[in-house]
């Protein structure tokens, strides 16, 4: 008698039905970590997860995702305008907030489903994990090791502040520090380490400093010879400034901590602490479509392989790719929807196309990449673009002919005194190009933030301030915006402000705007 074949049973499923508990969290987090170590050798922060209501997701909303933050206005006022939002059923929330830490932090919601669950530990606690690890732009801009630290002493700072000075005057100095925080970074020296520490350290240090060696250097006004200033003598006053207060100076909130002749310490220090809570944001900026494509990536490749080894069923996972079609999805231009292009759209799809011009190439692809199509290497691939590129590099890199057809893009030249629009690229080699060299312009640091500097102090006469704005599109500053914004920088100094929009071509002036501190 033969003897029977042993047949080997199908792996329990990890989770059954749409409810979710800590222990099915558990077996799915295992999982999740095996396939991430093992397949796709992903390189994470350690993890804390934490299950969150609805209440508290639009709370961390309102204070910009993070576990700690300081008290302002604007933050209760975005609760409110999400929350009804919400209630009325005409917005929906975030999956998950993910903290740029270590330990990294995911918030999940308690009224997700299981897959959802599964998905967005996938998709946050590994994919952007790994990438906040490992991109040379947050290594080199962010200290994940000290940031919840920071923010504790920032709150705590802030608090005392306001016990000691008031409610209004602090919300008062935020909302100018506000107002210009996308002014406030370092775009070329790496910026000193954050800590509550040192932090405080610095504090005392500057209290026992203006003890010691107290010079009222400010107090009063010195007096002008004349009101006409000689070209010449105003050439090396100019020539003066820059050279000792480092002009023209692009951080505009380090300027003002630094130099402003009417603020006090504490205003300093909360300057300086909106700085280096805008340096933190500072790479996520710049790496959006990388960021979300790498977690959508991960996410999809993950959950695809739970299916694969029979961990999830078939129920699980058509209900994880209707979630992840909704996410990447990309409106038309005439949808409703419609906000530009779509980063979790855009950067899954790059991610999935360098995959398979890396195992199924093209003709087309080995004559665009041919030092990565066909080299079997795509996670090897994909892993060294997410440490090494940012979005503007990334796109220009990787940009493939196959997906400006399948996006449809095409680059038209807008000018407003011509009454025609022209069309500058098609679908051809050429077209190909100049489509993707536009696509990454796009995505540069001076496309998404208004080039503004500091380029002269009448530090011995009447203290005015010149601001200088580079325009890169022939299209100055609206001038009620410039005006309400140069009123925060009045402020700030404390004297007339003057701006001026200068084309960063011609050097030509294109509009002038004065105001007067009060």
């Amino acid at each position: 008698m033969a003897k029977a074949e042993k047949v080997e049973k199908p792996p329990k499923h990890l989770y059954d039905g749409a409810e979710w508990s800590f222990e099915k969290l558990d077996r799915v987090y295992d999982a999740i970590e095996e396939i991430a170590n093992t397949e796709l050798g992903l390189n994470v922060y350690p993890n804390q997860i934490e299950v969150i209501t609805s209440e508290q997701m639009l709370d961390a909303y309102s204070g910009i995702g993070m576990p700690l933050m300081y008290n302002h206005w604007s933050f209760g006022k975005s609760f409110v305008q999400d929350e009804f939002y919400y209630r009325k059923g005409m917005r929906g929330l975030a999956y998950e907030i993910v903290i740029n830490s270590s330990p990294c932090i995911s918030y999940i919601m308690e009224e997700n489903t299981m897959t959802m669950q599964a998905l967005v530990v996938a998709h946050a606690a590994f994919g952007h994990n790994h990438f906040f690890k490992n991109n040379h732009l947050f290594q080199q801009w962010t200290d994940a090791e000290a940031i919840l630290d920071y923010m504790h002493f920032a709150r705590e700072y802030i608090s005392k502040c306001e016990e000691r000075h008031g409610v209004e005057a602090v919300e008062e100095l935020l909302d100018a520090a506000h107002a210009l925080r996308e002014n406030a970074v370092d775009h070329y020296s790496r910026p000193v380490p954050m800590s509550r520490e040192m932090a405080q350290q610095r504090i005392a240090d500057r209290e026992e400093h203006k003890r010691s060696d107290y010079r009222d250097i400010w107090r009063t006004l010195p007096h002008k010879g004349s009101d006409v200033e000689d070209e010449e003598v105003k050439s090396k006053r100019q020539e003066a400034n820059m050279a000792k207060f480092g002009l023209p100076e692009a951080n505009l909130l380090y300027f003002f901590e630094k130099h402003s002749p009417i603020l006090e310490e504490w205003q300093r220090e909360i300057l300086r602490i909106v700085r280096n809570i805008a340096q933190y944001f500072y790479p996520q900026k710049q790496t959006k479509v990388m960021n979300e494509g790498c977690a959508c990536f991960c996410h999809y490749y993950i959950m695809n392989r739970l299916f694969d080894k029979g961990l999830i069923t078939e129920g699980a996972m058509l209900e994880f790719i209707d979630y992840h079609s909704r996410v990447v999805a990309q409106p038309d231009f005439d949808d409703q929807r419609w906000n530009g292009i779509n980063p979790y759209a855009l950067g899954f799809a790059m991610m999935q196309d360098i995959y398979r011009i890396c195992h199924e190439p093209t003709d087309e692809d080995r004559q665009w990449f041919p030092d990565i199509a066909g080299s079997k290497k795509g996670i090897e691939v994909l892993k060294d673009a997410w440490a090494n590129y940012r979005d503007e590099s990334f796109i220009l890199q990787f940009l493939s002919p196959k997906l400006i057809r399948d996006f449809r893009l095409f680059q038209i030249h807008d000018n407003s005194s011509l009454p025609h629009l022209k069309v500058d690229a098609i679908h051809d080699s050429r077209g190909y190009k100049k489509i993707r060299s536009a696509l990454a312009k796009s995505y540069t640091v001076s496309a998404m933030t208004l080039d503004i500097q500091v380029a002269d102090v009448e530090f011995e006469g009447d203290r005015a301030i010149t601001l200088r704005h580079m325009v890169h599109d022939d299209v100055p500053i609206d001038g009620k915006e410039a005006e309400q914004v140069m009123r925060r920088i009045a402020q700030l100094w404390g004297y007339d402000v003057s701006l001026y929009c200068e084309d960063a071509l011609s050097g030509k002036v294109l509009a002038t705007y004065d105001v007067t501190a009060t």
